[in-house]
């Protein structure tokens, strides 16, 4: 290792090096401070269309032995969401601390979707190359364009189109071991996304050895938990069954990653967070802003934070990742020299860069509060997962009621590709079902404009109280919320207010 003082120089040059570089300009104050303390290092796991299938989220039926154990020893947050439930968009938010509709990240970035980021965001990767950390992305990737979102290294030999998360670990640990210098890894593994395999969740049950380092871990229809917004049905179960193996696929990864923070000796300088990009990958959850779609797991391990094993009822978002990790950080960003020219998009130079306004805010300082102040509220904004599944939601959450502003709801909710083959959805049209969850099927895809639940006595939001006239004055209070929100955010759908 190299002695501290020496180390902490090279991490100073490197600072003002890396900004240069990065065309991020940090807070000299904010880097000093850094520069002063033992490096901090982050590490943000992020899974692929995870619900609360987890044993620390009271689910008896699946093992998840790393992430109960990650939960153990940090805060584990019950009402946390993401602000669009598609994978892409979703990602795009953790890592701005922006919504989607202030930075053109609509849906997905691949193929024909083609949505991306404006060229003057800086996103969490470059501000923190930008203060002398070094980056790596691991896995799924998806966002764009890649100068938007770059990092130092790329790290996925082997990795098996990310479904190899023990693989991943093990990329991450040779890459900590390279140098000194603090670190920020963005791990994004595919599970429990469907695709892939024989099953529809790329387990290849015919294949044990498929995944090296991965002991396969199976579950039987009749053994799982069927959440109430879904169908008990034979075929629900069925594909739940191989959801929860994926699940537990990741789970070996994340526990590898642990151990190699252990035997690294970073494990008490690392700030380590799990989420998922959205809802699980069935009908009624992912692409939708009900509940199942946007409330997920996040799971989080402050190496500072004396108090564990804490439960949070804290309402957060995926918009305050970004603030949360450059607060861990030390790092104060402010705006790059940089602003469009409104002729032709041209970049020109501002004398006065000024700190950077997230959409989010940092929960830091109430990771040990199992029912902090002034955590009460919180907005959501969705507007496309694939590019022909043009349908825009927005939502505010205060305290225990829900509002959603459905913009194009006279069109029928259109599918994802894959959730509309699943054999869950196929059950239904061929059963002829009236019923899905605690929704009708006609409900599911035709939507009135305005949606309102009370999230406490309706956690399903089965029943809409928009329309009752003792509910009118919470649903215009919400109402009021909302728009002044979009006014805050720059959200260019605020004017369907006016015009529709």
């Amino acid at each position: 290792m190299i002695p501290a003082p020496i180390r902490l120089l090279a991490y100073a040059l490197s600072s003002t090096l890396g900004a240069i570089a990065a065309g991020a300009w940090i807070d000299p104050a904010s880097a000093a401070e850094a520069d002063r303390e033992r490096p901090r290092n982050v590490i943000l796991w992020v899974v692929d269309d995870q619900g609360f299938e987890a044993g620390c989220y009271g689910n008896k039926a699946i093992r998840t032995p790393a992430l109960d154990r990650l939960a153990a020893e940090g805060t584990r947050f019950t009402r946390a969401h993401c602000t669009s439930a598609s994978c892409s968009a979703s990602r795009s938010v953790l890592m701005t601390g922006l919504y989607n509709h202030a930075t053109g990240h609509y849906g997905h970035a691949h193929g024909y979707n083609h949505f991306s980021t404006y060229e003057t965001v800086r996103s969490l990767p470059v501000l923190l190359a930008g203060a002398g950390y070094r980056t790596a992305s691991i896995g799924k990737y998806h966002l764009a364009p890649e100068y938007v979102y770059r990092f130092d290294d790329y790290l996925n030999e082997g990795t098996q189109g990310a479904r190899n998360a023990v693989r991943m670990a093990r990329n991450a640990k040779e890459w900590i071991e390279r140098s000194d210098r603090p670190f920020f890894i963005y791990v994004g593994c595919s599970d429990p996304h469907r695709g892939g395999g024989p099953d529809g969740f790329a387990n290849f049950n015919d294949r044990p050895d498929y995944y090296p380092g991965i002991k396969p871990v199976r579950y039987q229809p009749e053994d799982v938990i069927v959440p109430g917004w879904l169908p008990d049905k034979r075929e629900s179960r069925e594909e739940l069954a191989e959801y929860y193996q994926a699940i537990s696929r990741a789970d070996q990864g994340l526990g590898a990653l642990l151990d190699a923070l252990e035997a690294t000796g970073h494990a008490d300088d690392t700030l380590v967070m799990f989420l998922s990009d959205n809802g699980p990958c069935f009908p009624g959850a992912k692409t939708t802003l009900y509940q199942p779609g946007m409330n997920v797991p996040l799971v989080i391990r402050d190496p500072d934070q004396k108090k564990t094993g804490v439960v949070s009822e804290a309402l957060v978002t995926w918009a305050d990742i970004t603030p949360t990790v450059l607060d861990w950080c030390g790092v104060k960003a402010v705006g790059p020299p940089l602003a469009p020219r409104e002729s032709q998009g041209k970049l020109v130079e501002v004398a006065n860069p000024q700190p950077i306004e997230f959409h989010g805010r940092s929960f830091r300082s109430v990771l040990a509060e199992e029912r902090p102040r002034d955590f009460d509220e919180i907005h959501a904004s969705h507007t496309f997962h694939e590019i022909t599944m043009y349908y825009p939601m927005r939502v505010v959450i205060s305290g225990n009621y829900k509002y959603i502003l459905n913009l194009a709801h006279e069109l029928e909710y259109p599918f994802a590709s894959d959730l509309f083959a699943s054999r869950t959805w196929q059950a239904v049209l061929r059963d002829g079902d009236k019923q899905f969850g605690k929704k009708s099927v006609y409900d599911f895809l035709h939507r009135p404009r305005h949606e309102l639940f009370d999230l406490e006595a309706d956690p399903f939001e089965g029943t809409n109280l928009a329309h009752e006239e003792r509910h009118a004055a919470k649903l215009a209070e919400l109402q009021e919320k909302l728009k002044a929100w979009q006014k805050r955010t720059g959200d260019p759908w605020v004017v369907k207010w006016e015009h529709e």
